[in-house]
């Protein structure tokens, strides 16, 4: 069954995981141009497309014959990778007596299963590994633990998987592996991607190395300019790292699309130029050369050398002098884009800062000395001024259809228009949770449980709570919660300068809802 997934998306359902990988398979191989991303999970393929390359129509019409095995797939899923672990998880003995067996007899049947990467999620190049070798079904933890540790090899449910890095986790740990899982400046970042066919071999001991960040601080010889207040969040974005979500790589990137694209034609840079992205103002910095700037998004007080100078308008910023976003008045979010665009080593192909998965550079401290990357410049557009107005505090959201409106009442349908939603105090990059009256599922959807399906940015996911949450540009790839429906581009742009306690409303941007 194909589903609506918004104005960009679409959702194909499937009945069992091997269904899964095959799907994935044809796909891969018969992609068309115009397809974003292709993200399997454990009963669906999301299929994401730039409907003004490949329009929804066609892409359902190309998905519905290989969903019909119009296509028989390549031996592309033909990867094989093999794991060492040292079996001395703290949760081996009692995991093994939970299933009836010794430690040992875990350990050989954990050995000898023939395993499979059906889909990645929860972490960049976390693995969620299948076996028709293994029937044995492991309760997760009561109570998740705050810290895994980076390497640890796990198991809940019917899968095993290794964490690529420390996490919280409810997985009951069996070993340890020093396995390069997720390594961001490896040509293939990710190890275990869908369909790899994977081993597990016992070793006596392993050695897994400390995981980094990457700073975005240059020496101060090469510095254009000096932070000496980044505020309450100040990040490095770019256009961020689309394609990526079948590795369990977000896309992430600037928030507010239209704003970063703005600001970087202001200052003549292409349009994919790394920036600042500056949360709720207070962000202060001095200038060790002659700089032009030009600030989007959020609305609020900026001063040069304490002259007052104007948003959506190329700036002089001279050397030796201090520029000040005062705190925001309108918005949440504004781009500072520098002519020649901000430099930052690039993770995953991108410079973006994702700070759900702890990609790219760090936040900004002060102290960092910036320096420009002198890309290639464009000519400074002959206009003056932008047009603009201060984001509005009262926001209207369109949104398109979601892959399981059905599992609300129609009551919750009309509910989730009719709200005057409150954006409460969880809203940040990940995601926006929102207040107001619960949306009620129908009966036969109360208390189930959805296996996990890919997910995008402004889906709208409703938790077991009823109260709905909205995925942000560094939102987790999978999700187990029922998507009612899917913020469209101009809306999640507007999203982005929602501040908690502003009112919104959704309004219908597809026939389907």
């Amino acid at each position: 069954m194909i589903r609506p997934f918004g104005d960009s998306a679409v959702l194909v359902e499937v009945d069992t995981l091997a269904d899964v990988l095959a799907l994935h398979a044809r796909l891969a191989d018969t992609r068309p141009r115009g397809v974003v991303d292709l993200t399997p999970a454990a009963r669906t393929v999301l299929v994401h497309v730039d409907p003004t390359v490949l329009p929804l129509i066609a892409a359902r019409a190309w998905v519905a014959g290989a969903d019909n095995g119009g296509h028989e797939p390549s031996s592309a899923a033909g990867e094989e990778a093999e794991l060492p672990v040292v079996y001395d998880g703290v949760d081996l003995a009692e995991t093994a007596s939970l299933l009836g067996l010794t430690s040992d007899g875990l350990i050989e049947r954990h050995l000898a299963a023939r395993w499979t990467v059906a889909f990645t999620g929860f972490a960049p190049g976390f693995g969620y590994l299948v076996s028709d070798d293994w029937d044995l079904d492991v309760p997760r933890r009561a109570t998740p633990r705050t810290r895994v540790p980076r390497g640890a090899v796990a198991l809940a449910g019917r899968f095993t998987g290794a964490y690529p890095r420390e996490t919280p986790g409810g997985w009951q740990l069996i070993g340890t592996t020093d396995a390069p899982l997720f390594d961001p400046d490896a040509d293939r970042p990710v190890l275990l991607r869908p369909g790899t066919r994977v081993r597990f071999r016992r070793v006596p001991s392993a050695r897994v190395p400390a995981a980094g960040r990457v700073a975005a601080v240059t020496g101060p010889a090469c510095a254009a300019f000096t932070v000496t207040d980044p505020g309450a969040l100040a990040t490095i974005q770019d256009a961020g790292r689309p394609g990526r979500l079948a590795d369990g790589i977000a896309t992430s990137g600037a928030a507010d699309r239209p704003a970063f694209a703005a600001a970087n034609r202001l200052v003549g840079n292409a349009p994919g130029a790394a920036a600042l992205e500056v949360t709720l103002g207070g962000f202060r910095a001095s200038a060790a050369r002659d700089l032009w700037i030009a600030v989007t998004g959020a609305w609020g007080p900026l001063r040069v050398a304490g002259r007052q100078v104007d948003p959506y308008r190329p700036v002089h910023w001279p050397a030796g002098a201090e520029f000040e976003m005062g705190p925001f008045r309108a918005g949440v979010r504004a781009v500072l884009a520098v002519r020649g665009g901000v430099a930052a080593p690039p993770v995953v192909g991108s410079a973006a800062t994702d700070t759900l998965a702890g990609l790219g550079p760090l936040p900004l401290r002060a102290g960092d000395a910036m320096a420009t990357a002198e890309d290639a410049r464009h000519p400074v557009p002959a206009v003056d001024l932008w047009p603009w107005t201060p984001p509005a505090d009262a926001l209207v959201i369109p949104i398109a259809a979601g892959p399981r409106a059905g599992w609300f009442t129609p009551v919750a349908r009309r509910a989730l228009f009719e709200t005057r939603w409150v954006v409460g105090a969880r809203a940040d990059r990940v995601g926006i949770r929102l207040e107001g009256p619960p949306l009620e599922r129908e009966s036969d959807a109360a208390g189930r449980e959805l296996a996990s399906e890919g997910m995008l940015p402004g889906a709208v996911q409703v938790p077991p709570d009823g109260r709905p949450v909205v995925l942000g540009p560094d939102g987790p790839v999978t999700g187990g919660y029922p998507v009612i429906g899917v913020v469209t581009s101009a809306g999640r742009a507007a999203l982005a300068q929602a501040r908690p306690g502003s009112h919104l409303l959704f309004r219908s941007a597809s026939p389907r809802m």
